[in-house]
């Protein structure tokens, strides 16, 4: 009779022990590359969402450099099981050892803990990794932060976890798996190696990492919102079309149809952004200003308040005047800049006289100063003089861009 061997997920499984294996955050590999090639390792706090690689690369340290690696989780721990810890890295010090601590969740930590690691991060008797999915700058004491490094982890790409899946699949022999099914994984992840390796895991207990099998286990959320396929594609169009046409019922409708299907936030903070631009404009340039601050917020909150934010957004844009006038006003003048290719085109009175000799030039000969003249304005040519009757910035009746509008005319007489 064998013993049942226990049991290890396949994310803990294929963890990479090495800097090679490890896929994703390439700037951050070649600055950690550089201190292992120079042996030189300081205290560290690793800032980034959950499945970034956090934990991975603080073991790759550790493996790489023959450290005593110890890692506690800050809700468990205590200063009792720290003293515990110095004690034995002194032990480790005398036989020129490192001790590596990683302290998972360390925002955790109360300002008494983090208190008690400086004299022993100071003195390197600990080498302090710390992971966290808070910012620092909010969860960390000030005399901590100012001995360790800082170092953000991004969410990995699409392509950086279907390349872990792959990575997986040929380790461990996975041989029933669709394209189509790897690609709704590495998109479903939303940037965690984690949730994507246990839903592979899953899967082939399932029998097979396929579309089939994923539908038996998400069952409605799949069919309702595929986030790779076209419904996904579908929902985001008539989301920014609904928005564009002043239907705050349905605008809205859609926003719940992304946020119940897992639609990452910052996707459709952007449509958001970019619609109050686009289609809202200059007919009301509060929209732009909230549509950023909302798309700022709902990183700082983070589900489930995100969502008040975002639909506060949302219905603004819907019930705000519409106009597209200056989205087409830059399309038009960079048709025009691509194909004219005058590089002095710049009337001379317009032209820089802050350097020594553009007077010989003639450089701002002739300018007006807008101030100087009553209304603070003054008719001049500014436009080149290939341009001079061009108009690109055509202003509509709609909100507050009839008043920019009636500004433009009375100045120029339009």
């Amino acid at each position: 009779m064998f013993e049942d061997e226990i049991y290890t997920p396949l994310a803990e499984k294929l963890r990479p022990q090495k800097l090679e294996d490890f896929v994703g955050q390439a700037e951050v590999l070649h600055v950690i590359k550089r201190m292992i090639e120079g042996n030189k390792l300081p205290s560290m706090i690793f800032f980034g969402a959950p499945g970034t690689g956090k934990t991975t690369l603080a073991k790759i340290f550790s493996n790489t450099l023959d450290a005593e690696f110890v890692k506690i989780n800050a809700a468990l721990s205590g200063v009792a099981e720290l003293r515990g810890i110095v004690k034995n890295a002194e032990l480790q010090r005398k036989i020129n050892r490192r001790t590596i601590l990683f302290i998972d969740e360390i925002h955790r930590f109360n300002k008494s803990q983090q208190d008690f690691l400086l004299p022993y991060v100071e003195d390197g008797r600990l080498t302090l990794i710390g992971a966290t999915t808070e910012n620092p700058f909010f969860e960390i004491n000030g005399a901590l932060l100012s001995r360790v490094k800082i170092i953000r982890l991004d969410k990995l790409t699409v392509d950086d976890i279907k390349k872990i899946l792959q990575r997986a699949i040929s380790l461990e022999k996975i041989f029933d798996v669709e394209e189509r099914a790897l690609d709704i994984i590495s998109d479903f992840a939303d940037g965690d190696a984690r949730i994507a390796l246990n839903l592979l895991e899953q899967l082939n207990f399932e029998g097979g990492v396929t579309v089939e099998n994923l539908r038996k286990i998400w069952g409605e959320r799949l069919r309702k919102y595929d986030k790779s396929g076209d419904v996904h594609y579908d929902t985001a169009s008539a989301f920014i079309k609904s928005m564009r046409g002043s239907d705050a019922d349905a605008a809205i409708f859609y926003l719940a149809k992304m946020i119940d299907g897992g639609e990452d936030l910052k996707f459709i903070a952007r449509r958001i952004v970019i619609c109050a631009s686009e289609d809202v404009g200059n007919a009301d340039p509060q929209a732009l200003i909230l549509a950023n601050a909302a798309a700022q917020a709902v990183q700082f909150v983070g589900l489930p308040e995100a969502r008040i934010i975002l639909a506060q957004a949302v219905t603004y844009i819907a019930g705000a005047p519409k106009s597209n006038a200056a989205y087409l006003a830059i399309d038009a003048a960079l048709a025009d800049v691509k194909n004219y290719r005058d590089v002095d085109d710049v009337p001379t009175h317009l032209k820089d006289t802050h350097y020594k000799g553009s007077k010989f030039f003639g450089h701002g000969k002739g300018y007006k100063y807008p101030h100087d003249f009553d209304g603070h304005f003054v008719k001049q040519d500014y436009l080149p003089k290939n341009f001079r009757d061009k108009r690109y910035y055509q202003p509509t009746c709609n909100g507050y861009e009839e008043r920019i509008k009636n500004y433009l005319n009375r100045c120029w007489n339009r």
